[in-house]
């Protein structure tokens, strides 16, 4: 067993966590901590782009609105006005860093960002890099991070659980590391830092169908639980909503389009409203998918605009220039997470949180399309402020203990790993899906209660592995919004229940969850 010692600790390694890093100043000693290769996460698959204002005819104020609007009322103005404003200079820092956004050139002769429209959106605002935004940018990020003589990348290692000290002067316990499993000796380490930023992403592999890569298992939301922090509620492939954006249809399979009987926004609608939408169909006309069609558009315009949807979609045998797509809702965004300020400081003394891993209320009770990448950029550029501005404050940490598995033996019941995650994403997608009900949620917990302590045993009684700590983190995280929903008594955004289908008549506020005993 091994102790490291550094000023910082990032936790994840998607846009979040690398922009971060690679904003920090030189002489600032950094660790990041992935449980894959350094590019593997939600960054690297996402397609659509960011969202900001590039445009002339665009406002700031209209991304601020179209935010509210999505949102259903949670969002915090505040946090909407702070990304918004921060837009353009972050996109100037990717492209400064060699991210190639896509260009047009006008009838003058200059060259301009060619700019989408997506769900939600009132304008064309969406940068992107064809259809492999997020490669684009973990790209240009992996590479800036690997030249940085002051970063240590700890690739196929596990947060396993973040290490608190006693309570300060502040009153709050303190952060100062993490426990690491190295998935290729099996040996833990003891990694030490004066601060740490959560920057794990989201926790989208709770549910049976999701278009997350399968590192999104929620480490850094149930970890920074653990550690006391409060959360408030919130052979499949990703396909963008820039199709949508640039007029593919949503249809049954008799070709009927529906969503303009849903919405006036028709299949620009915000992505709650489509996911329910399709949701309704399917279960109405008993079918196992809706089809996403672009067919009606040249086959150059599609083949130059989506290159990647086009290669994925040929290599299963669907040419998109002439066929429609079969697609079905699914987990793809965690609206919720470790709240924070703007600078993403959270409860507890010395942790950051940033990206989908926080809650800043930047998107309320539903994510408006391309503010994802936009919250990863703004809020790593805030908190490395913050950092490299109050690092001096966090004395080195006295307090490192190493990890003690000399009481545990190595399982030859496997199985219940296995059998146990199968079982929490079956019944969440089931009982905690798109469409809810009281009883489908109190099934839900009485579940999830039982998953609990069977996993907590295992985890006392034998040596850890990288299966058994993403169940534990995705079971916590399960809890969590089991919990919030049963909470939240009216339909709102992404949250919708059939035992009360309307907005509650009271001002909206958000389901917060604080630790007991802490």
């Amino acid at each position: 067993m091994s102790t490291y010692h550094y000023d910082v600790l990032v936790i994840g390694s998607g846009a979040a966590g690398l922009s971060l890093a690679a904003r920090l100043l030189p002489h600032i000693k950094v660790a990041i901590l992935c449980k894959s290769k350094l590019s593997e996460g939600s960054t690297f698959y996402a397609q659509g782009g960011v969202a900001a204002v590039m445009d002339d005819t665009d406002t700031l104020d209209s991304h601020v609105q179209d935010t509210l609007i999505a949102g259903a009322g949670l969002c915090h103005e505040e946090t909407i006005r702070f990304a918004v404003a921060h837009a353009k200079e972050c996109i100037d820092w990717l492209v400064a860093h060699g991210v190639d956004f896509t260009t047009i050139l006008d009838e003058d002769g200059k060259t301009s960002f060619h700019l989408t429209q997506e769900g939600g959106h009132s304008h064309r605002r969406i940068l992107h890099a064809a259809d492999a935004t997020g490669r684009a940018v973990s790209k240009a990020l992996t590479q800036r991070i690997k030249q940085q003589k002051n970063v240590t990348l700890f690739e196929y290692h596990n947060a396993i659980d973040l290490i608190l000290q006693d309570k300060q002067e502040s009153s709050k316990k303190r952060c100062v590391g993490a426990y690491a499993l190295d998935q290729k000796t099996g040996e833990v380490h003891t990694i030490s830092a004066r601060c740490v930023v959560l920057a794990t992403g989201g926790a989208s592999k709770v549910y049976l169908y999701s278009t997350n890569p399968d590192v999104s298992s929620g480490d850094g939301i149930a970890m920074a639980w653990r550690a006391g922090c409060r959360h408030p509620d919130t052979r499949s492939f990703l396909i963008t909503e820039a199709m949508r954006g640039e007029g593919a249809y949503l249809e049954l399979p008799d070709g009927t389009r529906f969503m303009q009987e849903i919405h006036p926004q028709a299949e620009l609608a915000p992505r709650d409203i489509v996911a329910r939408a399709i949701d309704h169909e399917m279960k109405k006309w008993g079918i196992p998918c809706v089809y996403l069609n672009i067919s009606h558009k040249p086959a150059d315009f599609v083949k130059k605009h989506f290159p990647t949807i086009y290669e994925k979609c040929l290599h299963l045998g669907i040419d998109i220039t002439r066929d429609r797509i079969p697609v079905v809702p699914a987990a793809h965004y965690t609206c919720g997470g470790v709240i924070t300020d703007l600078s993403g400081l959270s409860d507890v003394h010395g942790l950051y949180a940033i990206g989908e891993t926080a809650f800043t209320g930047l998107h309320g009770a539903n994510r408006m399309a391309s503010n994802s990448l936009l919250e990863c950029l703004v809020f790593a550029q805030s908190a490395s402020l913050h950092i490299n501005a109050h690092l001096s404050t966090f004395a080195p940490p006295t307090y490192h203990p190493t990890w003690d598995d000399s009481q545990v033996i190595d399982s030859d019941e496997a199985v219940v790993i296995s059998h146990n995650w199968n079982e929490l994403r079956h019944f969440m997608w089931d009982y905690v899906g798109i469409v809810r009900t009281t009883k489908r949620l109190e099934r839900a917990k009485r579940r999830i209660d039982l998953l609990k302590q069977e996993i907590q045993e295992y985890y006392a009684a034998f040596r850890i592995n990288n299966d058994l700590l993403e169940l534990r983190n995705l079971v916590c995280v399960a809890d969590l919004i089991i919990r919030c929903a049963l909470l939240r008594q009216e339909s709102r955004g992404l949250h919708f229940t059939l035992n009360y289908p309307h907005l509650s008549q009271h001002k909206p506020e958000d389901t917060v969850l604080t630790p007991i005993n802490f």
